[in-house]
């Protein structure tokens, strides 16, 4: 008994010491900055990042998908450069960072970020939707948000001390290995999903502050997700890892006001 409470104090422990956070708050959402479990290294995400990113690229290469110049190509690279000087408001060192942009002409209607700064955006979102610069912009500081709060090491230390915490409980409770697996099952609904959720309703808001700091209108969110709602989509909100239309174009009107005065600065500094 005294081992295993032993393991649950030590566990307690390295919970406790994995609280942190990496950035300042961000306008759009308030001011506040929201505490992190941040139990595994920045360093390790990077590499299994990078390796990802790598193999994502030679791939697409291969297949005559990368594209890294053009038109479109240039349009979102623009992009991402305006905004890169902005993202040392949230974290100074991020300035330093190795941001990088890949097109991949596939009919989908996606961006994704890795860690450090790889960014992915896919020529099915621009065509599809037909965005305007504003609205590449909206796409670009969400994703780039994903990385300043480094959501991917977060949600890999949140899974690991759920992972942990089960474990535990297990053991003491002499659970079976059946009800442990319900347990996990358990734990992806009530938790790792709602937080996916939180991490995408984040990356909204500090997204909008970063594109109206560059100068791009903060309406263009709201636009965006009205296009991005006519496309449809599948399953109940509370099995989804993304909030609904809905919600989210709620949560960016009410926080445009917030930065609007960043972006009219930005457009009077651009004159």
């Amino acid at each position: 008994m005294k081992l295993r409470t032993f393991s649950v104090l030590a566990a307690a422990a390295l919970l406790a010491a994995g609280c942190a956070s990496t950035t300042s708050g961000s306008v759009a959402a308030g001011g506040q900055s929201r505490s992190q479990l941040l139990l595994v290294s920045q360093q390790e995400v990077i590499q299994e990042s990078l390796k990802y990113y790598d193999e994502q690229n030679r791939e697409a290469r291969s297949d005559g998908k990368l594209i890294t110049s053009g038109a479109e190509f240039n349009r979102v690279q623009a992009v991402m450069r305006r905004l890169v000087p902005h993202v040392a408001v949230f974290r100074p060192d991020a300035v330093q960072w190795p941001w990088q942009l890949v097109l991949i002409n596939e009919d989908t209607v996606n961006a994704h970020v890795m860690a450090g700064g790889k960014i992915t955006f896919y020529t099915g979102i621009l065509r599809r939707l037909q965005l305007t610069d504003d609205e590449i912009a909206a796409v670009m500081g969400h994703e780039m948000a994903h990385a300043l709060r480094e959501h991917t090491r977060e949600k890999m230390s949140q899974s690991a001390a759920g992972d942990l915490a089960i474990s535990i409980g297990g053991a003491l409770l002499g659970l079976g290995q059946g009800t442990t697996q319900l347990a996990s099952m358990g734990k992806q609904l009530a938790l790792d999903l709602p937080f996916s959720r939180n991490m995408e309703s984040e990356a909204d808001l500090y997204g909008l502050e970063l594109a109206a700091r560059a100068g791009y209108n903060p309406n263009a969110a709201v636009t965006l997700w009205q296009k991005m709602a006519t496309l449809g989509g599948g399953g109940p909100q509370f099995l989804s890892t993304h909030p609904s239309s809905g919600d989210r174009t709620a949560a960016l009107r009410a926080a445009i006001p917030r930065v609007m005065p960043l972006y009219e600065a930005a457009k009077a500094g651009r004159r």
